[in-house]
C-alpha cells in the first residue's frame, strides 16, 4: 500500500498501516517514535544519560552492557505524579505468562504475550508495570491494541525507578528453550528461578524500534521473516547436533540445502546477530562437516563485534577469534 499523500504525518501513516496488514502496534499511546526528532520525548535514558541509553542494544556502559528492549516514556500522571498510561498489546495473541509480584524480578510486574506471525512464534514483554489488568489470565486471548496493564515503575533492583523516569520496558523476543528450567538448574545449581521458562534469560530479543519503524516505511510491505533475514551477522557457528528446540520451533528460519536433504542432517550452520538470535540456519550433511568439537566458530564480523561487544560471545585468543565462555554457554542453552 502506497501512502505518499500530502499532509500525512508519520503517525497517520502508522495508523493507516496498522489498520490494514501490519501485525505490530505501538504498545502505548506515545507515538513520538514516529515523528522526526521525537526520540527524546519517547525514550527514557538511564540516570544522567541521554535518551539513546533507553533504546535497544549495546547502549550502556560504553557499549559493554546490552539493553534488550526499549524504555518508553509515559505521557500521563495522576495527582501524585505516578504514571497512568495504558499499556497495549502490540499484536493479537495470548497471555503466556504473568508476574504480579514485583519483588521477584528486576522487570517488576510484567506480562508476556505469545504471537504467531508468518509461522513464527514471537513474544512481547511489558515490564515495570504498576498494575496488570485484574481479569487477565494465562491462556487468555488478546487483540492488538487491547489494554493489558497500566504503566508503572516497579522493580526489585537496589535503585528504584524515580517518578520522572517512569516508563514501559518493552521487548520483542523469541523463546530460546522450553527446557530452560532444567538447563538452569543444571548450569546454576542452587540459584533461584522464580519464573520457569519465562525467566528473562530464556527470551532473546530483536530491536522493537527498528521493527516498528520498518512497518511504516513507505512503499514496503512488512514481513517479519524478511526483517529477520536482514539482521547483521556477528558470527557464524556450526553445531554438531541434529535436533534441538530452536530448529523445531523456528523451522521457517531454516534454509534449504540439497546435500543435507539427500544425505541427511548431521548438524546446523547458524548465523547469530550480536544479541545471539540465530536468524539464519542451514542444515549440513556429514560430508560437509569436518571432524571437530560440538560447537565450532566459523567466522566473525570484526566490525559488528567492535560496534556491539556487549554479549562477549567471541573473544580474541593469540590473535584469533574463538568462542568465549559466554558464547559456549549460550550455544549450550540454544541446543540443550
Amino acid at each position: 500500500m502506497k501512502l505518499d499523500l500530502p499532509g500525512l504525518t508519520a503517525v497517520s501513516v502508522f495508523l493507516a498501516c496498522a489498520a490494514t496488514a501490519q501485525p505490530f502496534h505501538l504498545p502505548t499511546a506515545n507515538r513520538l517514535l514516529l515523528e522526526p526528532g521525537g526520540e527524546p520525548k519517547y525514550f527514557v535514558g538511564t540516570v544522567g544519560k541521554p535518551w539513546i541509553s533507553g533504546t535497544f542494544g549495546c547502549v550502556r556502559s560504553d557499549g559493554h552492557q546490552i539493553h534488550e528492549g526499549i524504555d518508553i516514556r509515559c505521557l500521563r500522571h495522576d495527582q501524585r505524579g505516578e504514571p497512568i498510561d495504558p499499556v497495549l498489546a502490540t499484536a493479537a495473541g495470548a497471555v503466556a505468562y504473568l508476574n504480579p509480584k514485583a519483588g521477584l524480578s528486576n522487570y517488576g510486574q510484567y506480562v508476556v504475550l505469545r504471537h504467531q506471525v508468518e509461522g513464527l512464534e514471537i513474544y512481547s514483554l511489558y515490564a515495570h508495570l504498576r498494575e496488570i489488568r485484574s481479569d487477565l489470565k494465562i491462556g487468555a486471548t488478546v487483540k492488538a491494541g487491547e489494554t493489558i496493564a497500566t504503566m508503572g515503575r516497579t522493580t526489585n533492583t537496589r535503585s528504584p525507578i524515580s517518578k520522572d523516569r517512569a516508563h514501559l520496558h518493552f521487548e520483542l523476543n523469541f523463546l530460546v528453550n522450553d527446557r530452560f528450567a532444567t538447563w538452569y538448574q543444571s548450569t546454576f545449581p542452587g540459584q533461584r528461578n522464580d519464573h520457569g521458562a519465562w525467566n528473562g534469560q530464556n527470551l532473546v530479543g530483536i530491536d522493537p524500534r527498528a521493527l516498528l519503524l520498518a512497518e511504516v516505511r513507505p512503499g514496503a510491505k512488512f514481513s517479519l521473516r524478511q526483517f529477520l533475514r536482514q539482521e547483521t551477522e556477528l558470527c557464524r557457528v556450526l553445531v554438531r547436533k541434529t535436533s534441538f528446540p530452536w530448529v523445531r520451533r523456528y523451522a521457517p528460519l531454516i534454509q534449504r540445502n540439497p546435500v543435507a536433504e539427500k544425505e541427511g542432517v548431521a548438524g546446523y550452520e547458524m548465523s547469530l546477530d550480536f544479541n545471539g538470535v540465530p536468524f539464519a540456519i542451514i542444515p549440513r550433511a556429514a560430508s560437509e562437516i569436518k571432524n571437530g568439537p560440538t560447537y565450532q566458530l566459523l567466522s566473525v564480523n570484526d566490525q559488528e563485534q567492535q560496534k556491539n561487544p556487549g554479549r562477549h560471545w567471541v573473544v580474541q585468543r593469540a590473535g584469533h577469534w574463538a568462542l568465549g565462555a559466554k558464547g559456549l554457554q549460550w550455544l549450550d542453552l540454544l541446543t540443550y
